[in-house]
């Protein structure tokens, strides 16, 4: 009877396989679907308000070429094309890239609990980013002519390398990586990045200072086409580069000695995810400050969705988390308007309790 019922289990497997990657390719396919539709709700939202219809219209004469016509025609084009268009663009690219790093980290650590921004690797790239706000005008003279913004990703990409590095020295020894290590480390890291951060406060004259409360808390309301143009590479580089590693994602979950029989280069392939996450999360800092909770939520959310295969979680990671933060975004800028929250308050309302139920949940509190 049990020869049987394992005969019957391994007949069934080809048919259990093809329905997952069905329900996969429809997950991704209705995520693109729900992507398209906030970002034209995003688009219309606000001060101005301008109906989906419209927005469509409007989008659609920019890539033809139509002229708008005058008056209120001419201003809604202008509010979608000019103002919400740049910050929408940003909220995908960084909702994307900190989803997608989110991924990289929990393949690497073979956790579901590792995300940039719990075990300080956000704050690394915040402070590097403050060092750049507060310093970059002493640092760099006036007369070479380089716009400050411009060293915000490359401090922020060089201040999560290096946490991101020290952080895996820190909990990897004998080829074996602690997650109980890295999480406390990542506190501390995340204290010292907080100390460090205070000080340059303290250093501050009052410009400055409102740009490190910016980054501390994050917004997308400082997106524009130029400052678009400067992350938008490095963002679009590391999603395009993830898919890569999505095979030897899937052998690490099995281990690292393990996935070395099956071929994959796992030195080769831990210092691809370090760099990768280093410069999502760093450009992403750069561009909207540190927005926490992104990187956990939506692979964890995916996993129990559409399951754990990397060659479609990582692409599924950042259409949802691209539309996560796009949603993140219309309610930081409608819940209290005409003022507007910071979007690391919305994301952290969201992140936070769910990251509580998954505690609880890994703790046996809830089925």
């Amino acid at each position: 009877m049990s020869a049987g019922l394992a005969a019957g289990r391994l007949a069934d497997a080809p048919s259990a396989l093809a329905a997952r990657r069905r329900r996969a390719r429809l997950g991704t396919g209705l995520l693109v679907v729900v992507l398209a539709a906030i970002s034209i709700v995003a688009l219309g939202a606000g001060a101005v308000a301008i109906p989906p219809g419209r927005v469509v219209a409007i989008l659609w004469e920019a890539a033809t070429g139509a002229g708008a016509d005058a008056g209120d025609g001419a201003r809604d084009a202008l509010v979608v094309t000019g103002i919400r268009l740049p910050r929408v663009a940003m909220g995908i690219l960084v909702g994307a890239a900190l989803a997608v790093a989110g991924a990289l980290m929990q393949g690497l650590f073979r956790n579901p609990l590792a995300d940039p921004g719990l075990v300080g690797v956000s704050s690394g790239a915040g402070l590097a980013a403050g060092i750049t706000i507060v310093l970059g005008e002493r640092l760099v003279p006036a007369a070479l002519g380089i716009d400050p913004f411009a060293l915000l990703p490359v401090g922020a990409f060089l201040g999560g390398l290096a946490t991101t590095l020290l952080l895996y020295a820190i909990a990897t020894r004998g080829g074996r990586t602690s997650i109980a290590t890295m999480l406390l480390a990542g506190i501390a890291l995340g204290a010292l990045a907080g100390a460090a951060s205070g000080v340059l406060a303290f250093m501050s004259d009052d410009r400055q200072l409102r740009d490190l409360t910016f980054w501390s808390l994050g917004s997308l309301g400082g997106a524009t086409w130029s400052k678009l143009a400067i992350v938008a590479p490095i963002l679009g580089a590391t999603l395009l580069a993830t898919p890569i590693l999505a095979r030897a994602l899937n052998a690490l979950v099995l281990g690292e000695a393990e996935a070395y029989h099956l071929g994959i280069a796992v030195e080769r392939v831990k210092t691809a995810i370090v760099i990768l996450v280093a410069a999502a999360v760093g450009a992403s800092v750069a561009a909207a400050g540190v927005i926490g909770f992104v990187g956990i939520v939506v692979p964890h959310l995916l996993r129990l969705a559409i399951g754990p295969d990397h060659r479609v979680l990582l692409p599924a990671c950042a259409l949802l988390g691209a539309a996560l933060l796009v949603l993140a975004d219309i309610v930081a800028r409608t819940l209290v308007a005409p003022a507007e929250l910071p979007i690391g308050i919305v994301t952290a309302a969201i992140g936070a309790p769910f990251f509580l139920w998954l505690l609880l949940r890994r703790r046996g509190f809830f089925p």
